[in-house]
């Protein structure tokens, strides 16, 4: 029955199914490589900011603005244009340039920065008095980095988690424009260049699905946290 539908509604999806679902499981590969390195890449630039800005307990300027400035020249760079300056690097990093492994480098690249702001940002919103009453205990700054800052956080940093996973899905769909695979590789290659309407709208639909359930599990787990 189930069959007999997608073959009536999805007629050239119905075609190349394991294609499709192929694609799938290449965009949840490359999001959740890319999502754990840029996770852990984030959190340390993002305690790294925080702690050395001025006025942070390890103020230090000169880390602080080296790194500010490469953040916000990172961030400044439209994704696309970004995958094609990194293809030299690329190919250096990981052997290629093309396909599901070369598409996760310069995700990596094009998230991390983004999460690193997030980090800040979530950390920051820590009430100072908890900071000093740390200090007065005779907490070191990484006692403080891990029993004030990242503890008192958790809610925020669970948000920007969020917030920036529904971001690489999206940057995960882009790197299809030039054969990273995914999902947004088989909307442009069957919907676009092929003009086929039902393959760009079942894209649309499995990208809504997997945004729409990373927004349900951060929901959950502040739920879990007795924070939200």
């Amino acid at each position: 029955m189930l069959d007999q539908v997608i073959k009536k509604f999805l007629p050239n999806v119905s075609k190349v199914s394991d294609v499709f679902y192929e694609s799938i499981l290449e965009t949840l590969k490359m999001f959740a490589i890319a999502g754990s390195i840029s996770f852990l890449l984030g959190l340390f630039f993002g305690i790294v900011l925080l702690v050395c800005k001025p006025g942070g307990i390890l103020e230090n300027k000169w880390i602080y603005n080296l790194l500010d400035k490469i953040i916000n020249v990172l961030r400044s760079i439209p994704f696309i244009i970004m995958i094609a300056a990194l293809i030299p690097l690329t190919r250096l990093v990981v052997g290629t340039a093309i396909g599901t492994t070369g598409a996760i480098f310069p995700l990596v690249v094009g998230i991390t920065p983004f999460f690193s702001r997030q980090i800040e940002s979530a950390l920051s919103g820590v009430d100072p008095g908890l900071v000093e009453s740390g200090k007065a205990m005779g907490m070191s700054a990484f006692g403080l980095i891990i029993h004030v800052y990242l503890k008192e956080s958790i809610p925020a940093i669970v948000r920007a988690t969020t917030i920036t996973s529904v971001n690489l899905i999206g940057l995960s769909a882009i790197v299809g424009v030039v054969g990273g695979g995914g999902i947004g590789n088989f909307a442009i290659m069957y919907g676009y260049q092929r003009s086929q309407v039902d393959a760009t709208y079942v894209s649309v639909i499995a990208l809504l699905i997997i945004v729409s359930m990373i927004e349900l599990l951060g929901k959950r787990v502040l739920r879990n946290t007795k924070y939200y």
